[in-house]
């Protein structure tokens, strides 16, 4: 029975690799504790012990994902990528930086000491780092060395294997370390000192959990009582541009709303904002009518891209001012504009007074629908949402990173080349920015965009696992444990340096500190773990500059790991 299903296995390696798929994204799924190892890594498991039978695909299945894969990898950091380059984001930079230099440092140091090949190395980096992508662009250069065929497999199959014993150990560590250890090597409550930021920023009372992020907006209309002989601006003064007064009747017409109007016993008020504050609004105004049927205002969401210079780095609490237009340089706004969402590197961050707008990010405005065609243009552009791919914008992108790819420069008269993956990812670093800049232009859908880094990981990584099956097993025996001690060791080293640069010289927050270390090392799962430790989303603060930055360079570390260890080696 079972050499039957070999034998179609090998018949017919498309059925192997939708049930490698299958169960390595199951098996990515199962919690030990709280680690998660995810599809990929699932999927590169199982891909390994499936491997074990022989079963191969042609190559040209493996780089087309691939290219998928790091196209829109480059596509959706690109940019949040370029808007960091400015001196706050190349402050925080300077932690991946430390990242980059320290692991290369370790890897090189244990390559000369264990006389790792370029494949063993490219993979202790990429599983150590927690950076899958580094599997495919090493992968990619080691196919262009000039060695026999059978060397290549060979040293392909040792990145895979090398990247799946040291990505567990490293994925553990960093969850591990940056939300038990460092806490306690600081001597800090976390969540104390989160709480602390979280008010210092102007957060309230609901710091943890319980903040929401993105506050519930609810329209109710009252009628005037205790508000009677009062101006709307007036009623309205002590809400600070939570709730607005958006329509006013009186009688059968209906009323202009400015804040001089004084509103007058049994007008009927139209009252839309966050629901917190409503409840205080009746106290106010007067008693809620449940008849709304005259009241037909029409009220949406719109999301708009940030690109207006006069907002960038601006508090999130000028938007709350009592009277935006009389901050020089900023237009004015209407009273009923209210700010509900904001997404940055698509990650929605914590609605803080504090929080500093920047350039590129997505913000989601709700108010009057008559008033957003005057409202929107004042932030930037909108953003069109379609459900329909400019699939010859991602094939042109694609089709110019395998062209820049292909050249190569020599260094100490050994060439060096980005290869496919490093040139479509720089591609689609600019395509995905210059998107950014035309929102309104029609591009790839945000979830068509994720099934496309998905699907192409997950079927690379299940490629290249399948085909390294057989000669896994020959580099677990030969190192034995000390891999999983050196995926330990470059997990722990840089971000030990991290903090220490971080703490003494960037004098930075902890709780954005921590959230910057594991953004350095491109671990959403640390991210989470510190997030529930800390129990606010301040973290979120420091992790999306680190990570929009690391998970750019780190890549591109794969062809040059390969080049250094090649030197090496030769010497």
């Amino acid at each position: 029975m079972f050499s039957q299903l070999a034998d179609i296995l090998r018949a017919h390696p498309e059925i192997a690799l939708f049930g490698v798929l299958a169960l390595g994204y199951a098996f990515g799924q199962i919690r030990f504790g709280p680690i998660q190892l995810g599809g990929v890594c699932g999927t590169l498991i199982v891909a390994l012990l499936v491997g074990q039978l022989g079963i191969t695909l042609d190559d040209g299945v493996k780089n087309t994902f691939f290219m998928l894969f790091i196209f829109a990898l480059g596509y959706a950091g690109g940019p949040q990528f370029f808007a960091n380059l400015d001196a706050k984001g190349l402050r925080m930079g300077l932690l991946c930086l430390v990242e980059v230099v320290v692991v290369i440092a370790l890897v090189v140091g244990a390559t000369r000491m264990f006389g790792f090949d370029q494949g063993t190395a490219a993979g202790l980096m990429a599983g150590a780092a927690t950076e899958s992508a580094v599997v495919g662009t090493a992968t990619d250069a080691i196919s262009k060395l000039a060695l026999p065929p059978d060397e290549i497999r060979q040293l392909q199959a040792n990145v895979v294997t090398a990247y799946s014993i040291t990505y567990v150990f490293g994925l553990i560590t960093i969850v591990v370390v940056t939300s038990q250890i460092f806490p306690l090597l600081l001597r800090i409550n976390l969540r104390e000192e989160a709480d602390k930021l979280w008010r210092s920023m102007g957060g309230g009372d609901d710091s943890g959990d319980a903040a929401p992020a993105v506050p519930e907006m609810v329209g109710r209309v009252f009628e005037v009582g205790a508000g009677q002989g009062r101006t709307v601006g007036a009623l309205m003064d002590p809400f600070k541009r939570r709730v607005g007064i958006e329509r006013v009747q009186r009688g059968d017409r209906f009323l202009e709303v400015d804040a001089s109007l004084r509103l007058e016993a049994g007008d009927r008020v139209l009252v839309i904002g966050q629901r917190g504050a409503m409840v205080e609004v009746a106290g106010q105004v007067g008693r809620e009518c449940a008849d709304t049927a005259d009241f037909d205002a029409v009220i949406e969401t719109v999301e708009v891209m940030l690109n207006r210079p006069e907002w960038f780095d601006r508090e999130l609490r000028v938007l709350k001012a009592d009277r935006v237009g009389a901050i020089s340089a900023l237009p004015r706004l209407p009273q009923n504009l209210h700010v509900v969402g904001v997404v940055r590197d698509g990650h929605a961050m914590p609605l803080l007074p504090d929080l500093q707008l920047k350039k590129r990010d997505l913000l989601k405005l709700y108010g009057p629908a008559a008033d957003m065609p005057r409202v929107v243009p004042l932030f930037g552009l909108p953003v069109v949402h379609s459900t329909r791919s400019n699939i010859g914008y991602m094939a042109a992108g694609i089709l110019l990173g395998v062209f820049i790819g292909g050249f190569s420069i020599k260094l100490g008269g050994i060439p060096f080349a980005l290869g496919t993956g490093g040139g479509a990812l720089l591609t689609g670093l600019v395509f995905g920015w210059f998107q950014a800049r035309n929102p309104h232009r029609l591009s790839i859908p945000e979830g068509a965009l994720s099934l496309m880094k998905d699907i192409g990981l997950a079927t690379f990584i299940a490629c290249v696992g399948l085909a390294s099956g057989p000669q896994a097993l020959t580099l677990i025996r030969k190192f034995g444990v000390a891999l999983p001690l050196l995926g330990i060791a470059i997990a722990v080293v840089p971000a030990c340096v991290s903090l220490f640069v971080g703490r003494r010289f960037l004098k930075i927050e902890t709780p954005v500190l921590l959230g910057a270390i594991a953004g350095q090392q491109c671990s959403t799962p640390a991210l989470s773990a510190i997030q529930n430790v800390a129990g606010n989303t301040t973290p979120l603060l420091g992790y999306t500059i680190t990570y929009a930055i690391s998970n750019v360079i780190l890549p591109l570390m794969g062809p040059l790991i390969v080049g250094i260890v090649g030197v090496l080696n030769a010497g």
